[in-house]
């Protein structure tokens, strides 16, 4: 059989060099054949490709982790798993079995954590936009209602009327900590003395009565000192608020905003040198709490850490189906995953891995997804070996978000595995297939054509 001819390509050796955003030679291997100990090959073989892996050990791991951090300095600890991260009940179930409680920002999410036998008073209600209906639920099932805006407050207020009853509520502020772009769009704003006059009207109209404060700085946050200025804000409004008016403060709820370790987009240093460690946002944290609090004063702390948690548990397998040479000169490869799948990697450039041994040198190569769309870029440079059709990448860490914001589009959504500590193999979600799509559609009697199959 004969060989198929590609024009040959010209590319400056740079051997045994780093360049500046830290990866080493054209040499270098990344390669992964099984993950948790399950081959890939057995796992694309029984599962099919694309497909989502997850390792059950490994998150586990990571959650008594960083709750230790945290648990280990201070007394009064309490983790919301963020249900926007990843909402796939398996994952939201080993989070429960370690002590997490749910934290949602839609009615959508409220309704998952309750069929997940999650009780209304183990809720963190957050987000911008919450019906009457879902606050009325929310507020007879005795959740941690955060209210967004003043007209939340008001909603609450009829609520209240409604029940019968005063409501207990928190209430999210936004603040300046020092980073940018500063969240401003979530909650009342500190400084200019928004949340303060809301805080009077809930006096005013006596139907809630304000018992913790939520702030969510933003996310991917890297510099851990921007957490101890929001604490210390927190607690002097805190302050502010029971000496001036008489409520009582029972939990701070600092967000999430935790990073994973993996790469943003146009960052020159690797996640191990970027990224600083766990246990400096939990010193950083917790000192602010000790230096701020009153003696003998413990409210709660809770986190709503997400994407620090579950991300790196997250692996996604591809398979290689064709392969191009681009006008100017570089690789590259399509693949069976694109951003529908992997909607993170507008931002994110995750580790890309190949499943096998491969001869020949790297070269820089971009790596499409099979959508029919000139934005389905997943990688737009990795140093490849040649890769021959049917080919394994294996994208990581991708276990936050993706999951919850991955795309019904041109494609069907693929199955979704967890590998349990003990090596078994669970189906956490199943391919979709045309009824799923389909399921909900109505198609007018007069629209029909031809003979459905």
């Amino acid at each position: 059989m004969k060989t198929r001819y590609e024009k040959p390509v010209i590319i400056k050796l740079q051997s045994g060099f780093m360049n500046k955003f830290g990866n080493s030679s054209l040499y270098t291997r990344q390669i992964r054949k099984d993950i948790a100990g399950v081959s890939v090959g057995e796992l694309t073989k029984t599962h099919g490709s694309p497909l989502f892996v997850y390792d059950e050990k490994a998150l586990r791991e990571r959650i008594r982790e960083v709750h230790g951090h945290f648990s280990t300095r201070y007394p009064n600890v309490t983790f919301g798993w963020s249900y926007k991260t990843n909402f796939l009940q398996a994952i939201c179930g080993i989070m429960h079995q370690e002590g997490s409680i749910a934290e949602v920002v839609s009615e959508f999410e409220y309704d998952k954590a309750r069929k997940m036998g999650i009780a209304g008073k183990d809720i963190i209600f957050n987000g911008p936009h919450k019906s009457m209906a879902a606050l009325t639920k929310a507020a007879e099932e005795g959740a941690m209602i955060n209210i967004d805006h003043l007209d939340e407050l008001y909603d609450l207020e009829k609520v209240a009327n409604q029940l019968g009853k005063k409501l207990k509520v928190g209430m999210r502020v936004n603040m300046d900590t020092g980073i940018h772009p500063q969240w401003s769009r979530f909650g009342l704003n500190l400084e200019s003395g928004q949340a303060m006059d809301a805080v009077k009207r809930m006096v005013s109209g006596g139907k809630l009565e304000l018992n913790g404060l939520h702030c969510h700085i933003g996310t991917f946050i890297l510099d851990p000192n921007a957490y101890a200025v929001e604490v210390e804000k927190m607690v002097q409004f805190a302050y502010q608020v029971e000496d001036g008016f008489g409520f009582k403060i029972e939990y701070l709820d600092i967000g999430g905003g935790l990073p994973s370790r993996i790469k943003l987009k146009g960052t020159y240093l690797p996640p191990d040198v970027g990224i600083p460690p766990i246990d400096e946002y939990a010193e950083k944290i917790t000192n602010a709490l000790y230096q701020n609090l009153r003696p003998g004063d413990f409210p709660r702390l809770i986190l709503e850490t997400g994407r620090g948690i579950v991300d790196e548990s997250g692996y996604m397998i591809t398979t290689v189906s064709a392969s191009k040479r681009l006008p100017d000169g570089r690789k590259a490869y399509i693949v069976d995953a694109g951003v529908n799948l992997l909607f993170t990697s507008f931002w994110y450039k995750f580790k890309v891995e190949t499943d096998r041994e491969t001869q020949g040198l790297n070269e820089p190569s971009v790596i499409y997804g099979p959508l029919c769309m000139n934005i389905d870029v997943v990688d737009e440079g990795s140093l490849l070996p040649p890769l021959d059709r049917g080919s394994r990448l294996i994208f990581s860490p991708v276990g936050a978000y993706n999951n919850t914001q991955w795309l019904q589009f041109i494609e069907y959504r693929p199955r979704v595995v967890l590998v349990g500590e003990d090596g078994t193999v669970d189906v956490i979600r199943e391919r979709e297939d045309l009824s799923d799509i389909e399921r909900r559609e109505i198609l007018p009697e007069r629209l029909a054509v031809g003979t459905k199959v």
